[in-house]
């Protein structure tokens, strides 16, 4: 894959993007994780999107672990971390509620947390997971800007932030947002309709884009949207010579986004990777999106 440049102001990405969100405490497994890992550099896939909580806040050292064994350069990787969501976990046995931090103390802790696991002396892109109504913005951006100042981060990035969120911390900050990480598949198109799509195309940036696949509902539920979307995929396959599921996902490259890939199934990575030899016409990418839409 050709690497490409996530914002005007962010990093050389490649153009699907590995995330460990969905790994849960227990479906970690190192050598599941290695495997993934391979498959998804055999690809050309080699940014990878971490937080600090992901497989009950182990995901971040295995991989650490696997990248050194591997003697990967560091250069050689892009890699995205996040902090803001806590939540319970047996290894964190004060924590007794889901709840968000982004103050000074738990941005900083969090930081150096993951640099210590993932075995690297800067991350990529940091970035906020979710808007804390409780911390003190200034505090949040002043910090954000020392880490970048220090090298210890290179580009700040939000998860999940409204228009509004990312215009509010935005005003705190002399650096850029140079990624917002949203929800958008065939199922889930609110990012048009809210303007998440539209802020991000003003600020130059490319969306990053959860979920591509619906977490499997695409390709699996029975339901009657899902069912509909399907049908029209499946009228779309042999035209394209391909999968349903690269099919939809190309529905998502056709924007511009990025899909960033959180499924644990090998052979779902592949349909992904294959969505960028398809380029679908402006009709089929419209009666895609009627169908989304429950509009035939």
């Amino acid at each position: 894959m050709q690497k490409i440049y996530l914002s005007d102001a962010g990093p050389k990405v490649s153009p699907a993007i590995y995330g460990f969100y969905r790994w849960g405490a227990d479906e970690i497994n190192a050598n599941k994780i290695e495997s993934i890992v391979d498959l998804c550099l055999e690809l050309g896939i080699n940014t990878f999107d971490h937080a600090d909580i992901y497989g009950g806040y182990q995901c971040e050292e295995i991989f650490g672990e696997i990248i050194k064994n591997k003697s990967i350069k560091r250069e050689d990787v892009v890699l995205f971390t996040k902090c803001g969501l806590v939540v319970p976990h047996s290894s964190h046995p004060d924590v007794r509620v889901k709840y968000y931090d982004t103050s000074k103390d738990h941005i900083l802790k969090s930081l150096e947390n993951s640099l210590r696991k993932l075995r690297t002396d800067y991350i990529d892109i940091f970035l906020l997971n979710q808007l804390d109504p409780l911390s003190n913005l200034e505090e949040t951006a002043a910090t954000l800007q020392k880490l970048r100042e220090s090298g210890k981060v290179k580009n700040i990035g939000v998860v999940n932030f409204s228009v509004f969120q990312h215009q509010l911390l935005s005003s705190y900050l002399r650096i850029p947002i140079v990624t917002n990480h949203i929800e958008l598949n065939l199922l889930n198109t609110t990012a048009f309709d809210n303007g998440q799509i539209d802020y991000l195309k003003q600020k130059y940036m490319r969306p990053l884009a959860m979920a591509p696949l619906a977490e499997g509902q695409l390709a699996n539920s029975i339901e009657k949207r899902p069912l509909l979307i399907r049908s029209k995929l499946e009228e779309l396959a042999p035209k394209y010579n391909a999968n349903i599921e690269s099919i939809a996902v190309a529905w998502i490259v056709k924007l511009g986004a990025l899909p960033l890939i959180g499924t644990t199934n090998e052979q779902r990575i592949k349909n992904i990777a294959r969505s960028f030899d398809i380029n679908l016409s402006r009709q089929d990418w419209y009666e895609l999106y009627e169908a989304s839409r429950g509009e035939i």
